[in-house]
């Protein structure tokens, strides 16, 4: 167990990542006090009950008040009011970070409210499951999982450096990267695939209306996986395709590109064309797995993915 990086720290918002850094802090002993705050009284209930957090504050303010860490927990769009409503309680030295997977609309949104004297260092673990709410989380969703930072311009190297220390804790792997490049890196293995996952889900949808319930009967290990992905939350996913559009639009266009050219080979029955096509992509998988991100074990019930 590590000395603690930061004397108290403030989770706001209290869905799947916040519990499960809640108890991926506490296994790694890397806080003395965690406050925790959710918009809901249901949900602030359920996080007592279950033990979440040191203390359950009824304001994001009470929550954030003298913390070293204060970390913006809830979805993309509603970031903005979050840091303008605890902004004045804000302790000197301070750091705030954030766990959405847009970076620079969050920047937008969150920095013009915090005062000067504290740190932004922006932040996106890259991990998640298809559950939500503050029972889902878990101690070890991080483990081994990369969590992108992203400071915002001229933040000095002292807090960034804590906040690796603190993520390598909680078992993640840390990179430090530009927001504009972040935003077209998770457009490409997130929100796009997403966003597919969503469609083709809402295709078997109409299409099981037709064959009478064959579609979700007789589903492959394929079909399994875009249904889990597509259980993903709506109120975040909607707000990510909103905040980063321009990255998913442009990934969107290229995917439509290669989707025709498939369609073409499939058309004219060239065989090469998709079996060079399929080898290459087949590939990616097997890095993926070197990298040590997943498993080649043959079931598709995995419960902690990338997001």
């Amino acid at each position: 167990m590590s000395a603690p990086i930061y004397d108290r720290v403030a989770l706001i918002g209290l869905g799947l990542i916040a519990s499960s850094m809640f108890w991926a802090i506490k296994r790694a002993g890397v806080a003395a006090e965690v406050t925790g705050y959710a918009r809901s009284a249901e949900t602030r209930a359920t996080a007592r009950e279950i033990g979440l957090c040191d203390r359950v504050c009824d304001s994001a303010v009470d929550a954030a008040k003298d913390a070293d860490l204060i970390v913006l927990c809830v979805p993309v769009g509603a970031m903005g009011a979050v840091a303008e409503e605890i902004a004045p309680a804000l302790k000197n030295g301070a750091t705030v970070t954030d766990v959405g997977s847009v970076k620079r609309h969050v920047i937008s949104a969150v920095a013009p409210h915090l005062p000067d004297h504290v740190h932004f260092v922006p932040g996106h673990p890259m991990a998640g499951t298809e559950h939500s709410g503050p029972t889902s989380g878990f101690a070890e969703l991080f483990d081994n999982r990369w969590c992108l930072l992203v400071p915002v311009e001229n933040t000095p190297s002292d807090p960034v450096d804590r906040l690796s220390r603190f993520w390598r804790a909680l078992g993640a792997n840390v990179e430090v990267m530009e927001p504009d490049h972040h935003d077209l890196v998770c457009a490409v293995t997130s929100h796009a695939p997403h966003l597919i996952a969503y469609t083709m889900v809402g295709v078997a949808d109409d299409l099981r209306r037709v064959t009478d319930s064959e579609v979700v009967k007789f589903s492959a290990a394929g079909f399994r996986d875009f249904t889990r992905i597509a259980a993903s939350d709506p109120t975040m996913w909607r707000d990510v395709f909103l905040t980063n559009k321009d990255a998913t639009l442009e990934i969107l266009g290229r995917f439509t590109e290669e989707l025709f050219a498939l369609q073409r080979a499939i058309r004219t029955g060239d065989g090469d064309h998709l079996f060079d096509y399929f080898t290459r992509t087949r590939s990616i998988r097997r890095g993926i797995i070197e990298a040590g991100q997943d498993t080649d074990a043959p079931d598709f019930g995995r419960g902690a993915t990338q997001r």
